[in-house]
């Protein structure tokens, strides 16, 4: 056991800043990190050891956060903008909290494949391969995905609001 939590611990940190980009709310973030890591050491034995381990925890991170975004949908709960009154940086402007508040709108508003991609490459620094293992997509996918996303997150923080997001998909 110590060496599933010498492996696990350094992995934390990114869990945890991947959950509450996914939930905007600390509690429910804390709440996914501690589900995958149950699961992760619950099914310790099924992992491929020469496997990447960040790709495999994130992997089950996102099934998991799948999983309770069609518990949340089919219970009709909705989290709204609301959510992001709470989010403030410390020691920064106004300014810089209203951009910050402009750019989770932005994220909200892409289509979950899109943010969920833009977030493990662009916060979490995965690589493209490591992204399409986690999301169990091709690599010319990941990319096609990524660009979209980027374009459509641009639009949207050039336009001031999510123009170019109500388009067709």
């Amino acid at each position: 056991m110590d060496e599933i939590a010498s492996l696990l611990e350094p992995q934390i940190p990114a869990l945890r800043r991947y959950a509450w980009a996914l939930l905007r709310d600390r509690e429910a973030a804390d709440d996914l990190v501690q589900d995958t890591l149950e699961r992760a050491i619950g099914r310790w034995g099924q992992r491929r050891q020469e496997g990447d381990l960040r790709a495999w925890l994130f992997t089950i991170q996102r099934n998991l956060f799948l999983n309770g975004l069609r518990q949340r949908k089919a219970r009709g709960t909705h989290v709204g903008e609301e959510a992001l009154a709470d989010v403030q940086a410390p020691g920064t402007s106004p300014e810089s909290h209203a951009g910050l508040r402009d750019v989770l709108a932005g994220l909200d508003a892409l289509p979950e494949e899109q943010r969920s991609l833009l977030l493990l490459v662009g916060v979490e620094d995965l690589s493209y391969e490591q992204a399409a293992k986690v999301l169990g997509i091709p690599l010319g996918t990941v990319m096609s995905r990524l660009s979209r996303a980027r374009a459509r997150l641009r639009e949207f923080m050039e336009t001031g609001r999510g123009s170019a997001l109500r388009r067709v998909k």
